[in-house]
């Protein structure tokens, strides 16, 4: 049992350690450190606007160009040498932009209507065919502007790459202020994928842990010590309103949704031993899954619903375990190097992303489930919190940076690494929200 708490207290110590002092919230800072070198070149023309003697709202297209060069798969050419700035079909020379090699051409008007909304049209053009690959007409609130731009940029993402983008999405997050008189506020927060307009769900005096999002987006879980002890929440994001799910004597940890978001995973000791256990959110009953005397924690769902990764020292030391969800005989996923913990699975199941740790130094790697090949995808020392994007491209995690621990990305094949830096501060415990109408 020793062996059990003083794991327990080194990955919660390891979490708190990095819960260093940060600035108030403010909009995250994207710096692509590495890119892939045949990134597809690509020109956002200016978006035309209909109210000549007024500035627009938002700048649409530049919004559009940030998103894409943001993926790194993407190389958009800087608005002072486009050689026009056509916001309609008649007006483009293709020869002009087949000569500078742009392969793809993005046009379009912001209109505003007598009713004070907004109409966004956009055409994505195939330069040297000279046609449209796609275009729509979207309509859109003010405060919608931005999400309208982002949704414009997963459209042209996944008709060039054939993958479903990822930038109308949010992620979630932990940051701490530290107080002059040595308190600390801790803080969830929720943010667009580009770090935009942060949104305070929760703020407390002691630390919280673990944000997790459920399926449909509306509801976040997490890990409270506000009563001096650990709890588990669930809290809606639209209305603030929160439940709590787990306050038993001992560790209550690691929330997790199930796919079809009826069941929370979760670690308690509640009968003294931390275990993993579902809890049927409508009936509130547990199912025990592990029964072992090492610890098992932070569990993750299969995207299919039929799986649990989980962290466990059974074999000696923290190792990924995988189990049948309705319960059964755990198997061993991970044996490169003695540390690998924190599991999340990809959204096609394909993967697994771990903390893989040795020497002191912790790295994110990802498992592939079939082959068992392993690869280590970042070069930094303290690498935390793994999280994919909706659409299994990126995963976004926490490291060290210039300005102490920051959140940081990096493409699954690990070709793209970036920096989210909070200007100021620090930001913990990253999690990606799921696509927001699926």
């Amino acid at each position: 049992m020793n062996s059990i708490i003083k794991f327990i207290n080194q990955r919660i110590l390891f979490i708190l350690l990095f819960l260093a002092p940060i600035a108030h919230s403010a909009d995250l800072e994207i710096i692509i450190d590495k890119g892939i070198e045949n990134a597809l070149p690509i020109a956002i023309v200016p978006f035309g606007w209909s109210q000549a003697s007024a500035l627009p709202p938002i700048d649409v297209s530049a919004i559009i160009s940030d998103d894409l060069a943001r993926s790194a798969r993407f190389a958009p050419m800087e608005e002072q040498d486009m050689p026009q700035r056509p916001d309609d079909f008649a007006q483009i020379n293709f020869k002009d932009w087949q000569k500078l090699g742009m392969e793809n051409l993005v046009i379009g008007q912001l209109n505003q209507t007598e009713t004070g909304e907004y109409i966004v049209d956009f055409r994505l053009l195939d330069v040297y065919k000279g046609k449209q690959i796609v275009g729509f007409s979207i309509p859109s609130g003010k405060d919608r502007l931005r999400h309208t731009a982002h949704e414009i940029a997963d459209i042209i993402y996944e008709k060039l790459i054939g993958v479903r983008g990822a930038f109308a999405t949010r992620i979630a997050y932990i940051t701490v202020i530290k107080n002059r008189d040595g308190t600390k506020k801790y803080t969830l927060q929720i943010a667009d994928a580009d770090g935009f307009n942060p949104q305070v769900l929760l703020q407390s005096s002691e630390p919280l842990l673990s944000p997790s999002w459920s399926p449909d987006g509306k509801k976040i879980a997490y890990v409270s010590f506000e009563s001096k002890n650990s709890m588990v929440y669930v809290q809606d994001i639209l209305t603030g309103k929160r439940e709590r799910i787990a306050s038993n004597p001992g560790i209550n940890s690691a929330p997790a949704w199930s796919p079809d978001g009826s069941r929370l995973a979760m670690t308690l000791s509640k009968d003294g031993n931390p275990e993993i256990y579902v809890m049927n959110l409508s009936s509130k009953s547990l199912q025990r899954i592990t029964t072992n005397s090492a610890i098992d924690t932070e569990p993750a769902w299969s995207h299919n619903g039929s799986m649990l990764a989980f962290t466990s020292d059974r074999g000696g030391g923290p190792q990924i375990y995988e189990v049948p969800a309705s319960g059964g005989e755990p198997k061993r996923l991970t044996f490169v190097g003695p540390y690998n913990a924190r599991p999340r699975y990809s959204p096609d199941d394909k993967y697994i992303a771990v903390v893989n740790g040795e020497s002191n130094t912790y790295r994110i790697g990802v498992l592939d489930r079939k082959s068992g090949q392993f690869d280590i995808l970042t070069e930094t020392r303290l690498d935390e919190s793994p999280s994919f994007s909706p659409n299994g491209h990126m995963i976004i995690y926490t490291t060290t940076g210039f300005r102490g621990t920051e959140l940081a990305a990096t493409s699954t094949d690990g070709t793209v690494h970036q920096r989210l830096a909070l200007e100021g501060g620090e930001v913990r415990e990253p999690a990606w929200g799921p696509f927001m109408n699926q």
